[in-house]
């Protein structure tokens, strides 16, 4: 390959790469209205953008996650809440939030009295020992949690997104 033609395609995947960077660094998700976008991937950013001011209580909602998760890159867990799942009660979101974590706000699960029950079972990739938070939100307009500390022992999220 001559050298004008390498050069031409080293600098176009250098550039490849800077735009997936700078993609990377983006907020993935949009805040609620009255939230500073500068702050929506902090753990209380987070909490604001799916609260938007109502209060949450602890009750109804169980995660299971382990206390000691040897690998940070794939931690099983378990959310459940207590509901009926029927039409007038159910549980219409579930969220984690992972505080430290580059995006906090990892997961957000959407469901309805078709889901049957109200249960979600997945992993998550943690950055180290922190706190994961699985908050509810019902029908009702009510926001319940559970929180659990997780010890990890060789971190995930070192790309920084």
């Amino acid at each position: 390959m001559p050298d004008g033609a390498r050069r031409r395609s080293l600098a176009a995947l250098l550039a490849l790469f800077a735009l997936a960077g700078r993609a990377r660094s983006q907020p993935v998700m949009n805040p609620a209205p009255g939230i500073d976008a500068r702050i929506i991937n902090t753990p209380e950013g987070a909490l604001q953008s799916i609260l938007n001011g109502a209060t949450m209580r602890k009750g109804r909602v169980h995660l299971d996650v382990p206390a000691v998760a040897e690998n940070g890159h794939s931690v099983g867990m378990t959310v459940r809440v207590d509901s009926p799942m029927s039409e007038s009660d159910c549980v219409r979101q579930i969220d984690l939030i992972a505080d430290k974590n580059p995006v906090p706000r990892v997961a957000t699960f959407f469901l309805g009295p078709e889901s049957g029950r109200a249960e979600i079972e997945s992993r998550l990739r943690l950055n180290g020992t922190q706190r994961v938070t699985a908050i509810a939100r019902l029908s009702d307009g009510s926001f319940w949690f559970d929180a659990v500390d997780v010890t990890v022992n060789e971190l995930a999220c070192l790309d920084g997104g």
